[in-house]
């Protein structure tokens, strides 16, 4: 009798065991640059841990990185329906504009954000929920779980320049995003589409003489190694979103959602910190690497240039942009 009660409690605890392994999700999370190095990288290792301890190890994160699941455009095809690989991913916050968010596109448009402080301002309000849930309102399935950023979007050269009008007739390559390749067009260079993935032997080639990136971004890629000249105009801060399918979200019970928001609230915070103290520490090694570090002094001729950008890409969402800018 007591080997046959001993087999039935072995039976249970097996049981047990079966279904607390059915009820753990694992999420498949894109990013396309490298983990080390980079402040997405401690965006994404940040959410990861906190996910995987507040769940107890029910939600697995598995982070893809250095773009093996494509560039931001795949990836976000992949999250819309057209691939089956991924869940969760880091993108551009503009980036959701091509699919129709009109709120996002006002998040690149150039000088938007006065300083860091001005942009955190803006990712802890209310204002930030309702950016973060326009896929939702216009029937995506996905939705924002939080911003970050990786500080301001600079240009840089393979050949020597001094000021803006070194651009002029310049290639130049930017995402397909409109605000970006306006930009370009109204500081007098030519616009041109490379996947991220492809930029360093474009540049290498001379496919492309320059491009744009946040600091941090620019030296983890070794981009300085075929672009040392790195011009600190600011056009726009380097805001990041997190994104996850509504699939993904579905999988999730309702504890196991509110602990993905809590790690991605959590890893937004960690992305700040992180943010503030890279900027300056990547510009010092830069230097010592022989980077040519070009500052702009005043911008005004940079804003006069772009202003018709920033009037063309409002997209009637004229309220909430003014919003943006009294957050400062």
């Amino acid at each position: 009798m007591k080997k046959l009660i001993g087999l039935l409690l072995a039976l249970i605890m097996l049981a047990g065991c079966t279904a607390s392994l059915a009820d753990t999700v694992t999420l498949t999370y894109a990013e396309v640059n490298p983990i080390e190095g980079t402040i997405v990288g401690e965006l994404a290792r940040a959410f990861k841990t906190k996910v995987e301890e507040l769940s107890g190890g029910t939600v697995l994160i598995d982070i893809q990185a250095s773009g093996v699941l494509g560039a931001e455009d795949q990836i976000l095809d992949n999250l819309l329906g057209y691939g089956t690989v991924t869940d969760i991913c880091r993108i551009s916050a503009f980036a959701l504009s091509q699919y129709g968010c009109t709120k996002a596109t006002l998040l690149s448009l150039p000088y938007v954000f006065e300083n860091r402080d001005h942009f955190w301002n803006f990712a802890t309000s209310d204002l930030a929920k309702e950016f973060l849930n326009e896929p939702q309102t216009i029937g995506l399935p996905l939705r924002g779980l939080c911003y970050g950023e990786e500080g301001f979007r600079h240009f840089f050269f393979k050949n020597p320049v001094t000021d803006i009008t070194s651009l002029k007739g310049l290639k130049i390559r930017v995402s397909s995003d409109p605000v970006m390749t306006g930009l370009v067009k109204g500081l007098g260079a030519s616009a041109t589409t490379v996947p991220f993935t492809e930029l360093y032997s474009a540049l290498q080639t001379g496919v492309v003489d320059a491009a744009e990136q946040p600091t941090a971004n620019y030296k983890s890629n070794a981009f300085q190694e075929v672009a040392p000249y790195f011009m600190m105009d600011g056009h726009t801060l380097g805001a990041v979103q997190l994104i996850i399918t509504d699939t993904a979200w579905n999988k999730l019970s309702a504890e196991q959602q509110a602990w993905v928001q809590e790690a991605a609230d959590y890893a937004s915070q960690v992305c700040r910190q992180v943010s503030e103290s890279k900027e300056a520490e990547t510009l010092e090694a830069l230097k010592a690497e022989g980077v040519t570090i070009i500052e702009v002094a005043d911008k005004t001729p940079w804003i006069e240039a772009v202003k018709d950008v920033v009037s063309a890409n409002i997209n009637g969402e004229d309220a909430a942009y003014q919003q943006l800018l009294d957050l400062k």
